[in-house]
């Protein structure tokens, strides 16, 4: 980070090692005390400030415990976006908590408004078996958006990176969807990312298959981001497929099973 131009990145997306005593191919100690991981932690958040254009964009994936500090730092130079609640569950129950199922990714920028922002629109819920409404619109049906409707700071359609053929590491990895949907939201085409924790490479393919300019580092090998690259044309496929499922209110698949049973479309609602 340091030999990086001071104000040159527009969008900033981090996703730190938790501190949960996981095994990383880096052989990074990621147990420390937590006043030593807070301090590292602060060191790099400032870094990123720093290398962060007026108006830029900064995502930091975590768990929540963590975020309430990182969000203590980063308030005091950037101003506060949002706090956005992941719905990806934990594997275990924690005892005498509640259960644990969001992870926090929280959204700042440089300035009080951003450079960019893209509205994400999403297709309406509906029946999996019969595509009927889950949610009551009421009388408003007809004034639904075509596009979809908005993104809200809840994101419950996003799903953990199990799969062999997607996963490219032991460790943990970031879903495709995730970083296309930040990417996608909160920069254009041209726009300089950098992700200062590479892990598998993901916001790095992302990046690239949206025609974004991008740099990052990573300390462990980094053998697996660039087989990524060798299977750019899988990303490319999983990235059209997101791409076809948003910012239309009914997909062509859910146009489908709703014609066949017989439930309203935005042509049939508003009398066409």
């Amino acid at each position: 980070m340091e030999n990086i131009p001071k104000n040159s990145v527009d969008l900033i997306f981090a996703d730190p090692p938790f501190n949960l005593n996981k095994k990383y191919e880096s052989k990074i100690n990621d147990q420390l005390s937590k006043a030593e991981y807070l301090k590292w932690t602060e060191t790099w958040v400032l870094n990123c400030i720093e290398l962060l254009k007026e108006g830029g964009s900064f995502f930091v994936w975590n768990l929540p415990v963590w975020n309430t500090h990182i969000s203590s730092i980063l308030n005091k130079y950037l101003n506060f976006r949002q706090w956005i609640a992941v719905d990806i569950k934990y594997q275990l129950p924690i005892p005498n908590k509640l259960y644990p199922a969001h992870y926090s990714l929280l959204y700042y920028t440089k300035g009080k408004k951003p450079n960019t922002f893209n509205n994400q629109r999403l297709p309406m819920e509906i029946c999996r078996h019969c595509g009927g409404d889950i949610k009551d619109y009421g009388g408003y049906k007809n004034k639904l958006n075509k596009n979809g409707l908005n993104l809200s700071d809840v994101w419950h359609d996003l799903s953990p990176v199990r799969h062999g053929k997607y996963k490219s590491r032991e460790s943990n990895e970031l879903p495709i969807k995730l970083l296309e949907r930040v990417i996608s939201m909160a920069s254009n085409e041209g726009d300089l990312i950098f992700d200062p924790f590479g892990g598998s490479g993901t916001t790095f393919i992302v990046s690239e298959i949206l025609k974004r300019r991008w740099i990052g580092c990573e300390i462990g090998p980094v053998d697996s981001i660039i087989k990524r690259f060798d299977d750019v044309d899988l990303h490319k496929k999983q990235i059209s497929e997101i791409q076809k499922k948003k910012n239309v209110l009914f997909t062509e698949e859910m146009r489908n099973i709703r014609s066949k049973n017989e439930h309203w479309l935005p042509e049939t609602i508003n009398g066409k």
